[in-house]
């Protein structure tokens, strides 16, 4: 999550331009969408909005062209997917939508008045900012339970691949750029012909020189075309079958041969490769929890635990108070105790102050979104994973992989089950 909302906070600033203006005077209906339709106004908003997420990654961006043919296919979509997750009463109520809100501005290091101030001075309608949020999540939502809830893991699949991990001792993690060339369910088999016929003179283009990442950007149908078909770092057991066994016989810059799967051909590139430890390090800490309300103020818990951290210093033992006085229902009972924990389990601002202790000190009050807390280090250590941290990680991990491949199936469905109805662009 935390990348898309960085997306959304850092790459709207193009709201203030004052060409914006002029497209209102443009403004037409480019594509329909089932009930939905798309204009030319949003579609060269959301254009600008992915070059500028491109230009701020300092990636190449693509002709114009290009770039908007891409963003329409991303844009209708999502306009379907929007459309379908309405139809099943999938929704994101203001509650909810503050809560994320919040979490943006937790997770980028500030605070919402100064996120609203900030994007303000960018001239970006926070109200769009809103709804951009809104509709993300519903999207994810959607997808979570199309997708991502149907997917099982056996225990023999996730033994299988510990087992492979004992074997070599680490786990290799790939780098890989990607081109997809779609084929449709039951496509034909001259539909498949063609896919097959496109997908090679891709690849001649490619052995020809031409750069992966623009070719990727032309003609590519990935759901990660515009990045020029980077699919970052993936661990083997995230990357389907057909691509690990690619990925493995490839050098760095790579390229593999033209690959068929069910939803239709793929090239890839292997940018890098490496080998990943699976050391761990870890925190033993115990906290006291005080939540506010609307009978307990931001300063009376203030006040409660500064009282407590009082006591703490005058020798009172950590457990009992904790038993006394939390109001975390997982850890009150064991004295506060959250047990060993690795990095990204907590919220940051309680992982941060957590990492700023030393071994046996207790931190001054200090307030997170679960409310305001004092937490005491017990202790820190490195190590090799737990069994069971372990599979865990292998369960999630293999879940990844089989939902990457079964959700571009399912956008393809979706894609090709949608009433899509292009319309011209008028004469500039």
């Amino acid at each position: 999550m935390k990348n898309l909302l960085t997306f959304l906070l850092f790459t709207l600033t193009w709201l203030a331009s004052p060409s914006i203006q002029a497209l209102q005077k443009l403004d037409h209906i480019v594509a329909i969408v089932n009930d939905d339709v798309i204009t030319y106004q949003a579609l060269q908003q959301k254009t600008v909005e992915f070059k500028q997420q491109l230009l701020r990654k300092k990636g190449r961006v693509p002709s114009d062209e290009i770039m908007q043919k891409q963003v329409l296919e991303r844009m209708i979509t999502d306009s379907a997917q929007l459309q379908l997750a309405k139809s099943q009463g999938i929704n994101i109520d203001d509650i909810s939508l503050n809560k994320i809100i919040n979490e943006i501005a937790e997770n980028n290091k500030t605070t919402l008045s100064k996120m609203q101030k900030s994007l303000q001075k960018d001239g970006i309608d926070f109200d769009y900012f809103r709804e951009q949020t809104r509709n993300d999540m519903i999207i994810r939502q959607l997808q979570q339970r199309m997708v991502f809830n149907r997917i099982n893991v056996t225990s023999n699949e996730v033994e299988q691949f510990l087992e492979q991990q004992n074997q070599t001792g680490a786990s290799e993690k790939y780098h890989l750029a990607h081109i997809l060339v779609a084929t449709p369910e039951a496509a034909s088999p001259e539909t498949i012909q063609a896919a097959f016929d496109k997908a090679e003179k891709i690849h001649a283009q490619l052995d020809a020189g031409e750069s992966f990442t623009e070719v990727a950007q032309q003609h590519s149908q990935g759901r990660n075309a515009l990045s020029g078909g980077d699919l970052g770092w993936r661990t083997a057991a995230e990357l389907p079958a057909l691509f690990l066994t690619a990925a493995k016989k490839l050098k760095k810059n790579g390229i593999s041969p033209t690959l068929r799967s069910a939803g239709g051909f793929h090239i890839l590139q292997l940018i890098d490769k490496k080998t990943q430890q699976h050391l761990v390090r870890q925190t033993h800490a115990r906290h006291i929890l005080v939540q506010t309300d609307t009978i307990t103020s931001d300063d009376d818990a203030m006040k409660k635990l500064s009282d407590i951290k009082n006591r703490l210093d005058s020798g009172e033992d950590f457990a009992q108070l904790a038993k006394q006085y939390s109001q975390d229902p997982g850890s009150k009972d064991k004295g506060g105790d959250l047990g060993w924990a690795g990095e990204g389990n907590f919220v940051p601002r309680f992982e941060k102050v957590m990492n700023s202790l030393k071994v046996n000190q207790v931190s001054e009050p200090f307030k997170s979104s679960f409310g305001w807390h004092i937490i005491q280090v017990l202790g820190h250590r490195t190590q090799d994973e737990t069994q069971q941290l372990k599979y865990k990680r292998a369960e999630k991990a293999i879940q990844a992989r089989k939902a990457e491949e079964e959700l571009q199936l399912w956008l393809r469905r979706v894609r090709d089950e949608a009433y899509v109805e292009y319309r011209n662009k008028p004469d500039a």
